[in-house]
């Protein structure tokens, strides 16, 4: 007997057997995977997946009473698969991301950040960089003095002069 008559004869067989398997069993094991999984319509695909398997191996299988145990096992494998995918995709999954501003918003912030940049550009030297290095490099009052190479009153009565200077011209920002 030559090979493809072998697997024609052989496939009715695996047919007869997985078509009364699923009958059988086909609802058990989608109850045993939905349990495992709390997911009906993944079980019942891991479940199909079982079958099919188990129709590809059917040849190799020794013992067919033992089919309803493989399609079993079959099924818990599938399902700790399917477990592991959801545990690394959790674990590799970013953080929520902060609330976008809308385009006006964005656009709004990129104008007044311009405006800042020119009004301050507008200042005196001593005073943009008093400002600059407290509002932007967001050090203290010692640490802009000793920066500057000035006394602390003196980076105060910097700070506070660009600020006065900036307030008229930034009025239309606030």
């Amino acid at each position: 007997m030559e090979e493809s008559e072998r697997h024609t004869e052989a496939t009715p067989d695996a047919d007869t057997a997985i078509t009364d398997l699923y009958t059988a069993h086909y609802a058990r094991l989608v109850r045993l995977a939905a349990l495992l999984l709390r997911d009906e319509s993944m079980a019942e695909e891991i479940v199909q997946d079982a079958f099919v398997a188990l129709h590809r191996r059917w040849r190799k299988l020794h013992d067919p009473s033992k089919a309803v145990a493989y399609l079993r096992t079959s099924v818990v494998h599938g399902t700790r698969s399917v477990q592991r995918r959801r545990q690394v995709a959790e674990r590799n999954q970013p953080g929520p991301q902060p609330d976008a501003q809308s385009a006006e918003q964005s656009a709004m912030a990129g104008a007044a950040g311009e405006a800042v940049v020119e009004a301050l550009r507008a200042l005196p030297p001593r005073q943009r960089e008093a400002l600059v290095l407290r509002y932007y490099g967001g050090l203290s009052e010692s640490e802009i003095a000793a920066a500057m190479k000035i006394s602390n009153g003196a980076v105060k009565s910097h700070a506070s002069r660009g600020i006065a200077a900036l307030r008229p011209l930034l009025e239309s920002w606030s």
